[in-house]
């Protein structure tokens, strides 16, 4: 079968790379992604697949049946590209002024959809299903939500899911798995600092939010540092700060923002984080006779991969760069992946294949310079297709 694989993998590699170029050249953002998911299903219905599109918008679908019953796996790729001007000199570079294809999600898109192409030759060798996801929004909602609550694991029942992230931290031909938390929760918090405002030369009259403000910036440093278990990873980010108008230097406003974000492996820090936060917002405010609004927004959950399934995804993996490239990352990204939310309802794995040409010059994504070489995507989808061979004939 891994001949088989590579050999199917280079028939329809031209192919792939030409899906993957149309899709870079006209990027489309979350829930905009209307040509591409329409490119999507027409290939895929090309296969003579079972397909289902507008899930969660512009989601799509497939089914395919192999030959024997079985289990069904599911194989997840992401579609949405991101706000950012293309600056590089790629001959496919973006058509779309202001939106580019910054973090690998056309090369996802076109690998899974090679993955299809192959599979369907093999579906006589396949002992079950394998569905084919292809979600919006990856980005900033999390479009696999959505799409899990539109029944997708269902009909056939999905057992196991598994998907991969062209990844520039690590080498071409390399994979990097990690057994248990893999990527963070990648959570938002809002807060509004409300006093009073007055002028600058009598102080004493206003309640200034600004210096209330840094006080709280200041004291969430603590959180990290003072009072979370440093065994336990734990981000604590100010990430933004607004107040006053920059034309008015004798003014103090009434109102100061921050925003941020925490980055937590597990729901018991996450909550504990979302607590402390308002604990010492209310203490400081509280104490300088201001009042406040707190936001705090939870995304996508951690993202936890199976053992079961990574040691399955090990092996097979082996079978496609060698056993010396594939390797146990040393340390979960706080990064964020909405992948986790099929990670909490089957037994998954997801894991970082390699973009970099090599260690020392790492390809930095949400870049406008991001871009990567296309023979990169061999990995990704012969990856897709002996994963899924290997948990369904096993």
């Amino acid at each position: 079968m891994v001949n088989k694989i590579n050999e199917l993998c280079e028939k329809y590699y031209d192919k792939i790379v030409k899906i993957r170029h149309q899709l870079h050249m006209y990027p489309e953002v979350g829930y905009e992604e209307f040509n591409t998911s329409k490119l999507v299903c027409n290939e895929l219905k090309n296969l003579n697949l079972e397909v289902k599109t507008n899930v969660a918008k512009t989601g799509v679908i497939a089914l395919l049946k192999g030959k024997y019953p079985g289990k069904t796996i599911l194989l997840r790729a992401d579609m949405d590209a991101l706000r950012v001007n293309e600056e590089t000199n790629l001959k496919f570079k973006s058509k779309i002024p202001g939106v580019m294809h910054a973090c690998g999600h056309d090369g996802h898109t076109a690998s899974l959809l090679g993955a299809a192409m192959i599979l369907s030759e093999l579906k006589d060798d396949l002992h079950g299903n394998i569905k084919f996801m292809f979600q919006p929004d990856e980005e900033i909602e999390g479009g696999a939500k959505p799409m899990i609550d539109e029944g997708i694991l269902e009909n056939p029942h999905v057992d196991a899911a598994f998907g991969g992230h062209l990844w520039g931290e690590v080498k071409e031909g390399m994979v990097g798995i990690k057994h248990g938390p893999m990527m963070a929760s990648p959570d938002i918090f809002n807060i509004k600092i409300i006093g009073e405002g007055g002028h600058g030369g009598v102080p004493q009259n206003s309640i200034d939010p600004i210096p209330i403000l840094s006080q709280v910036i200041n004291t969430f440093q603590t959180i990290v540092s003072r009072k979370n278990n440093p065994l336990n990873p734990l981000v604590s980010s100010c990430c933004h700060v607004k107040a006053g108008n920059t034309d008015c230097h004798n003014a103090i406003p009434t109102e100061a923002i921050l925003g941020g974000t925490v980055r937590t492996f597990d729901e018991k820090t996450r909550t504990w984080a979302e607590k402390t936060i308002e604990d010492i917002l209310n203490g400081i405010t509280t104490s300088q006779g201001a009042t406040y609004e707190y936001e705090y927004i939870k995304q996508f959950p951690p993202l936890i991969n199976d053992f079961s399934m990574t040691d399955l995804v090990m092996s097979s993996l082996k079978k496609i760069v060698g056993e010396e490239n594939v390797f146990e990352l040393n340390e979960p990204s706080m990064g964020g992946e909405d992948f986790a939310y099929l990670a909490k309802e089957v037994p998954a794995s997801f894991v970082f294949v390699g973009i970099a040409e090599d260690e020392n010059h790492p390809v930095v994504h949400h870049n406008s310079k991001f871009q990567w070489d296309d023979r990169n995507m061999k990995v990704l989808c012969k990856a897709l297709c002996q994963v899924s061979i290997d948990y369904l004939n096993s």
